[in-house]
């Protein structure tokens, strides 16, 4: 087969020889570059989702709240700014215009108004009446003077002068010698040009018709040589481009297919395999990077850290909590109970105190004060009345006088 015919590309072929020469070699290259690349990618990773998790919510939280509060403090701003020159402009411009108009416009304008109608329009009724009396007598005498002085002249003049002497000095004179002369004369012109222009029009086809018979001659001669010349130019052409397509196809076409076939095609699909393996392979060793990392970090600060918040810090811990914490807490809880318990023996002392102290100003129970609180009166029997401070009576006494004075 032809090497210059462009075969189809088949990823599955048999493995060349430069195949195998160069994938090893680009694989390491491709994984030294892809490594670090790939790493920084993990890093970038774990550092943007730890960024997002922990610092952007926050973050936007106080972005919120900041153009919250700035929007209510420019609200609160603008509101103020409005209502300060709302307050000024009402200040300085609305209520010295309302006096204005309401002081001086109106009654002016009420006095004008009354001038007006009382004084400037009889007036202007009366100059108008006399006007228009004086410019009618004036146009009537004026129309009878244009009429005496220029229209009946004008008239006379075009009826009795000029009619006349356009209809039988001009008119009549000018038909005579249209009619008499200048007809005969037109038509004798006439014919004697359509003679002259038939023998110019024959003697000019004539001459056109061999121009053209000589011009055609030499038209189709010249067709004749130029077609010859084109087709030896179209076979020269035609030649020298069916050599230049074939040094074109051998010498730049049939190469570049070979190398890109040959060449940079496996090239090419080696890097690609290659930097995929590599992205893969850098992918496991950035892991086992990360885990080493963090297992060393667990061992070396964390498993420490648990230890001494296990031993030492939960055991000071509870000491403290139970010995100090919990004793205070206890003494703190007793010494308030004991506040409120003398506060309220002092508030119900004093309220004692105030309660005799006035009774004794005032006399009796009759006398207390509406605020203070009574106690409960009581109730004698046989009465539907409270009487307060009265003994009550005893039950037995009572019912032992019934029965008797029943019996």
């Amino acid at each position: 087969m032809d090497d210059r015919t462009p075969q189809p590309l088949d990823r599955y072929a048999p493995e060349t020889a430069l195949t195998r020469l160069i994938r090893i070699p680009v694989r390491i290259v491709v994984l030294v570059v892809v490594l670090p690349v790939r790493m920084v990618w993990d890093l970038l990773a774990a550092g943007w989702y730890a960024v997002d998790r922990t610092v952007l919510p926050p973050l936007r939280r106080a972005l919120e709240a900041s153009a919250g509060a700035l929007g209510r403090g420019l609200e609160w701003l603008f509101a103020s700014v409005g209502r300060v020159l709302g307050w000024l402009i009402a200040a300085l411009v609305l209520i010295p215009l309302r006096w204005l108009y309401t002081s001086v416009l109106t009654p002016l304008g009420h006095g004008l108004r009354w001038i007006a109608t009382a004084l400037l329009a009889p007036a202007a009724r009366g100059l108008g009446a006399g006007l228009a009396w004086l410019f009618t007598k004036a146009g009537q005498g004026a129309a009878w003077l244009f009429t005496a002085l220029v229209v009946a002249p004008v008239v006379g003049l075009w009826r009795y002068v000029l009619v006349p002497v356009a209809r039988y000095g001009v008119a009549v004179p000018l038909v005579w010698l249209y009619g008499a002369v200048l007809t005969p004369v037109g038509r004798g012109t006439d014919w004697v040009l359509g003679k002259v222009w038939d023998a110019a029009a024959w003697i000019v086809g004539g001459v056109w018709r061999g121009v053209a018979w000589v011009l055609g001659g030499v038209w189709r001669g010249l067709a004749w040589v130029l077609g010859g010349l084109w087709s030896v130019l179209a076979a020269v052409g035609r030649g020298l481009w069916v050599a230049v397509a074939w040094l074109g196809m051998t010498l730049l076409v049939a190469p570049a297919s070979w190398t890109y076939r040959r060449i940079l095609t496996p090239v090419g699909r080696e890097i690609a395999e290659a930097a995929r393996v590599a992205w893969r392979i850098a992918g496991y060793l950035s892991r086992a990077v990360g885990r080493g990392i963090a297992w060393l970090a667990r061992h070396l600060i964390g498993v420490p850290a648990a230890w001494v918040y296990r031993t030492v810090c939960t055991p000071v811990g509870h000491l403290v909590r139970d010995g100090l914490w919990a004793p205070a807490r206890r003494a703190a809880a007793e010494a308030g109970r004991a506040a409120r318990s003398a506060l309220a023996t002092a508030r119900e002392t004093v309220r004692q105190a105030r309660r005799d102290a006035w009774r004794a100003l005032v006399g009796g129970a009759g006398g207390a004060r509406s605020g203070e609180p009574r106690g409960v009166p009581a109730r004698t029997l046989g009465s539907t009345t409270t009487v307060p401070s009265a003994v009550q009576a005893s039950e037995t006494s009572l019912l032992g006088e019934k029965l008797v004075k029943r019996g």
